[in-house]
């Protein structure tokens, strides 16, 4: 919760009071408990507080440590709030914490819904929600704007750095900011260099324009954004002074996908689209008026499907004459744990790499070298595993809104209403089991060879259907297309 004091800045309180009441929910700085809202349960309000908000005290009373936004579903309205926290490290000075635990605080919970099918999307609406409570990977801070770059902190007019925290963040970075709109108007490690200590921060900030799971989200969309897009920032703090490395990758900027279906890997298909060469040109515009001069390199195989791939993103990079591509197959040259050989590409890069440069700044503010360029690097995953939850994503990140009045999206059509895949697997095991219980009564007469014949391609029928069909026995995300 963030308040203004009185000499202008904002101030973020570290511990809330959670009051429940029967009629609203009541949350309050700790510090100060005339600042905070209250939320009403009829139908999930914020309000400013109250006299008697402030006075009146609940029998159930719990510490709270922020407050991440509202989400609606098709019955009630749900806040957000964290539970648990812990400190991981810090940021130009400032303590960073990651979020343990959060919980729904539901509102308007008795609205009754008119239809079956209404109730089951809010069924599974909730079941969203409670995957959204456990989602990993969260990371915040009280005092200092996460989202930034070193660099673009310090070039940040002073008008700009006396906004709230959430106006000053890069949007592309902060998950909760659409669930923000109603409330609203990493790893550190310690080395020394010479005698003296110094330490170093690593943050990856992950964008929220094209979020997914592995292969379900892939490519880019037709505005450019592409999936599993991250800035990563190296910061290195050494007496007094601080230094940052930016570092980009995402998923290779065309438009392509690879349906999940029941294939160990399920292949990859080049969509031939007339928007391609806009999409990586929009996408490398982007970048590049954000980050400025641009290496791509490519780290994908060059034989296969990745290799068709890779080659039609070489193909669109030649039309593009200020991106530097540079094309490393890294499973060629390291695979088999032969890292060292990573020195081929460093030796390709080197010489851009270096002008690039890094930012720096004294211990007085003073900035002494800037970054001028940045690597945008690419295989075919770029950090999937770190978005695991289909839809959950797409809900708190406000790319779908829940509404009464549009139709399902779990009814695109009867085949998808629901996942055959355990229906799928109980046949296969059936008819296994039916097929070896008749082959071992098989000796007895001839019609239970006939049995077993008619078990076994009974069985081999349903697998080569389940098989021909797994796209559509998979499940999938419903919330929002693919592209």
């Amino acid at each position: 919760m963030e308040i203004q004091s009185h000499s202008g800045h904002f101030k973020l309180w570290r511990e809330l009071e959670l009051h429940e009441f029967q009629q609203k929910f009541v949350i309050k700085a700790a510090e100060s408990t005339d600042q905070g809202f209250a939320i009403r349960r009829s139908d999930g309000t914020v309000e400013p507080l109250s006299g008697d908000d402030v006075s009146t005290n609940s029998r159930k009373v719990s510490t709270i440590y922020g407050v991440v936004g509202t989400i609606r579903s098709l019955a009630a309205t749900h806040v957000l709030v964290i539970t648990s926290r812990k400190e991981v490290g810090s940021y130009v000075g400032f303590p960073v914490f990651r979020v343990m635990s959060m919980k729904f605080l539901s509102c308007n919970e008795a609205l009754r819904l008119p239809n079956h099918q209404e109730k089951r999307d809010e069924a599974y609406f909730r079941t969203l929600l409670r995957v959204i409570e456990s989602t990993p990977g969260l990371y915040y801070s009280y005092e200092t704007d996460i989202t930034l770059s070193l660099q673009r902190r310090f070039k940040l007019t002073e008008g700009r750095m006396s906004k709230p925290i959430w106006k000053q963040a890069d949007p592309r970075f902060v998950w909760n900011r659409n669930i923000l709109e109603e409330l609203i108007e990493n790893k550190t490690g310690q080395l020394k260099l010479k005698t003296s200590p110094a330490t170093i921060i690593l943050i990856s900030r992950r964008c929220t324009r094209r979020l997914g799971t592995r292969m379900w989200r892939r490519g880019a969309n037709l505005e450019g954004d592409t999936a599993n897009f991250i800035e990563t920032e190296q910061l290195l703090e050494f007496e007094g002074f601080r230094s940052s490395l930016l570092q980009i990758r995402g998923s290779i900027p065309l438009i392509w996908e690879q349906i999940v279906d029941l294939s160990y890997k399920p292949r990859l298909n080049v969509i031939d689209h007339d928007q391609t060469s806009k999409v990586v040109e929009r996408h490398f515009r982007d970048i590049t008026q954000r980050y400025g001069e641009m290496i791509a390199v490519d780290l994908t195989d060059k034989h296969g499907d990745e290799g068709q791939l890779s080659a039609a993103f070489a193909a669109e990079m030649q039309k593009l004459p200020n991106v530097r591509y540079v094309s490393f197959d890294f499973h060629h040259y390291c695979g088999k744990s032969n890292l060292e050989n990573i020195q081929v590409l460093y030796d390709q890069v080197s010489e851009d790499f270096e002008k690039q440069g890094y930012f720096l700044v004294d211990a007085e503010g003073k900035i002494l070298l800037e970054q001028k360029g940045v690597i945008r690097s690419n295989c075919i995953d770029c950090l999937d595993r770190t978005n695991v939850t289909q839809d959950a994503i797409d809900l708190v990140s406000g790319h779908y809104t829940v509404n009464i009045n549009n139709p399902s999206p779990f009814q695109q059509n009867g085949f998808e209403s629901f996942s055959y895949l355990p229906v799928a697997s109980a046949l296969i095991i059936g008819g296994l089991t039916a097929t070896s219980v008749s082959l071992n009564q098989a000796g007895r007469n001839a019609q239970t060879i006939v049995s077993s014949i008619i078990c076994a391609g009974v069985t081999a029928g349903m697998m080569a259907l389940i098989k021909t069909n797994g796209r559509q026995i998979c499940s999938r995300p419903r919330l929002c297309g693919l592209l």
